[in-house]
């Protein structure tokens, strides 16, 4: 068998975790090879060690057949492995021929060597099929297009085998059938490929064999044509996938959010969004489709108060609260799962309770006389959201950094939930997270929505946009461009309407 790549009993423990337990893999050479598995199940560990990022405990690598060791990515990078990271490492105000050299030598302020890089770039996109403008800004491509600028990034620095990780999350239908054309080009040209995804559909497309992992284990690596979704899926989790149930209630004419002409700009006078209208009503879910950036999140913002709007009003259960502040809207019954659940939603070096009020320490079960919080409040809560959302963690004390992704946003999801409101935004609630995760998520969206909860969901997964709304409403350069009923619209569908192929 030719190999690109042979781990043999690899092994990493943090403390507490065993990340990776006596993991051998082969990949064969100029092949796709898709790891799978929930989060926490090592994948992300098995790949920082392939990447130089981090050093097993135990274990041996082989790279082209010969034994390697990295102890940082510029050494894995001289091995020929390359790696394209989830979120994009690029930076937006330079060119992509600049973005493509950045940090591959010393040149002087005075010779950069453009012509004679962009000479020698030009020539790797030739060989494997890759075309971008190289004098373009980095800010004016789409998603897909920057994915790409990072592909030719490390193929020029000499990868051959390239590790992509979840290289779909962000990027509409025919985005996702460019880059699998680009990887079938690259596995022609000799190019082995490590594809890590939670999407199924996805991996089965694409991929030739298929290694799963779980709790730290390689459960099993099987070719592409021996396996089926349902097999794959329950391999992941180590049991049957749920069935979700039917649908038993039916939308209400109360109207929870109405948007009614809304516009914002930045400070540059450039329109974030224009003349916006929609309304959310009483067990409905809403979906907004949109490329990112084209004012779906500004919009969200504004509903929360934290984007100012020129003009229009928004209503919340009858009432315009274009004039309170975010707390008083949230406090009002306005929930949010934002985007970035490290970022925005947990402070990760805070404990569980700590986390379950950030934000509501005014509200009566909380507050205090004393100035202080009811801790024993704070406790149950968080207890109640492990318990209903299976949150993995030995107990409220445990830090949110210590969590896995899955587990933080199941435990974000359950917080906001947890609270009753009258309405949810809910922005990529399962973005990077496992099937698992996934499916429980999914089920207590449904399930609130039947018992009345009015969800405003904006997602960059088409399925879940499709399988979760009854209605969806598409941006397309900060205005609304069309609604669909989620029964009779296909991904292929969305995605012309959102980028401008359809109207």
């Amino acid at each position: 068998m030719n190999l690109a790549i042979n781990t043999k009993n690899i092994s990493k423990s943090y403390p507490g975790v065993l990340a990776n337990s006596n993991v051998s893999v082969q990949i064969e050479k100029s092949s796709i090879h898709a790891i799978v598995g929930e989060n926490g199940a090592g994948k992300s560990t098995l790949m920082k060690i392939l990447y130089g990022m981090t050093k097993p405990d135990q274990g041996e690598i082989e790279v082209f057949n010969q034994s390697a060791s990295m102890s940082s990515p510029k050494e894995a990078i001289n091995l020929g492995i390359g790696m394209v990271h989830q979120h994009f490492m690029l930076a937006k105000n330079l060119t992509v021929l600049e973005n493509i050299i950045l940090g591959i030598d010393k040149p002087s302020i005075k010779n950069l060597g453009l012509k004679k890089y962009k000479k020698l770039i030009e020539e790797v996109m030739s060989t494997y099929s890759l075309d971008i403008d190289l004098d373009m800004f980095v800010e004016d491509l789409s998603v897909g297009e920057k994915q790409r600028v990072e592909i030719i990034k490390v193929l020029f620095r000499g990868a051959k085998i390239l590790i992509l990780d979840e290289p779909t999350a962000v990027l509409v239908p025919q985005e996702v059938n460019e880059l699998f054309k680009n990887l079938n080009n690259l596995k022609q040209n000799s190019v082995t490929i490590i594809f890590i995804s939670h999407k199924l559909d996805e991996v089965l497309e694409i991929a030739d064999d298929i290694s799963v992992m779980r709790a730290g284990e390689l459960i099993d690596s099987v070719k592409n044509e021996n396996v089926s979704k349902t097999e794959l899926a329950e391999m992941m989790i180590g049991k049957s996938l749920p069935t979700p149930p039917p649908r038993s209630t039916e939308t209400k004419q109360n109207k929870i959010i109405d948007i009614k002409s809304i516009t914002s700009e930045s400070v540059d006078g450039r329109k974030f969004f224009t003349d916006v209208s929609f309304s959310v009503f009483e067990s409905e879910i809403l979906g907004i489709a949109g490329v990112e950036g084209n004012g779906q999140k500004e919009v969200v913002e504004s509903i929360i108060g934290i984007q100012n709007i020129e003009s229009g009003e928004i209503f919340f259960n009858g009432e315009n609260i274009n004039n309170k502040t975010t707390r008083q809207r949230l406090e009002s019954g306005i929930s949010f799962i934002p985007e970035d659940r490290q970022l925005q939603a947990m402070i990760m070096d805070m404990n569980l309770t700590n986390n379950v009020i950030i934000g509501r320490q005014n509200i009566e079960k909380y507050k205090s006389n004393l100035a202080t919080v009811k801790t024993k409040n704070a406790i149950k809560e968080s207890e109640n959201v492990i318990s209903l959302f299976d949150v993995k963690t030995p107990n409220t004390n445990t830090l949110a950094t210590a969590l896995s992704g899955g587990n933080q946003q199941k435990f974000v999801v359950g917080r906001e939930l947890e609270d009753n409101p009258s309405l949810l935004i809910a922005s990529q609630p399962t973005r990077g997270i496992d099937i698992g995760a996934q499916s429980l998520i999914w089920e207590k969206l449904r399930q609130s929505r039947d018992n009345g909860l009015a969800v405003l969901l904006i997602s960059a997964d088409l399925e879940e946009l499709i399988g979760l709304s009854d209605r969806i409403i598409v941006f397309y350069q900060g205005s609304t461009v069309k609604e669909l009923s989620s029964d009779d619209v296909s991904p292929e569908d969305l995605g012309g309407y959102m980028t401008g192929l359809k109207k």
